[in-house]
């Protein structure tokens, strides 16, 4: 059975019953306040998450940034005002002799975002960090951030990585001796990365 609220001038809200077996009850509580549904969420609500879980290995010896393939997300944010939390875990190890850093970027539909302004180096970083290498256990990269869409439309977040040296190689998921390597800590890994539509 359904239950008409009739409105004080016009319109009418239906309390529809669930089409369940038993009973169910809906306490509200004793105050004044707003109802919270999925079209007028509090600021700080989480409205929707999306992730991805990259189980592939890849690999790079790029002085530049270039993509890690199928390493990204997309999320439809419902308003313009809602932020994106962007929460990005990264495993990975760079084949070398000098232990050089492997430095990542976060872009958005294409623009890097999240980046630090005070660097000095040739690309943009989200994050840069000293890279485990040559035989030597992975290392993990963990950055988040909130970002500023203004937007309705699908937005693709991505990673780009890139090596300190052209004689190093950057690897994600793996070490650069996975072949023969028993030690539970030089492959097989897995990284993502998780977008959270947060209310304004």
């Amino acid at each position: 059975m359904s239950i008409v609220l009739q409105g004080s001038t016009s319109g009418s809200v239906t309390l529809q019953e669930p089409a369940v077996a038993g009973s169910t009850v809906l306490t509200l509580p004793a105050v004044t306040g707003t109802v919270l549904t999925d079209t007028s969420p509090k600021a700080g609500n989480v409205i929707q998450v999306v992730s991805t879980h990259f189980t592939s290995s890849f690999s790079t010896t790029s002085t530049s940034l270039v993509d890690i393939t199928n390493f990204n997300v997309v999320i439809t944010p419902t308003a313009t005002s809602s932020k994106i939390l962007v929460i990005v875990n990264i495993n990975h190890a760079n084949e070398s002799t000098g232990g050089y850093s492997n430095g990542f970027c976060v872009l958005r539909n294409g623009t890097a975002v999240g980046n630090g302004t005070l660097g000095t180096g040739s690309s943009p970083n989200f994050m840069i960090v000293n890279a485990p290498y040559a035989g030597n256990s992975a290392g993990v990269a963990v950055g988040q951030f909130l970002d500023s869409p203004s937007s309705t439309s699908a937005l693709t977040y991505k990673v780009q990585t890139q090596c300190q040296s052209g004689t190093g190689t950057v690897w994600i998921n793996r070490t650069g001796n996975l072949n023969g390597g028993t030690r539970p800590d030089q492959g097989g890994f897995t990284s993502a990365i998780t977008v959270m539509e947060i209310a304004a």
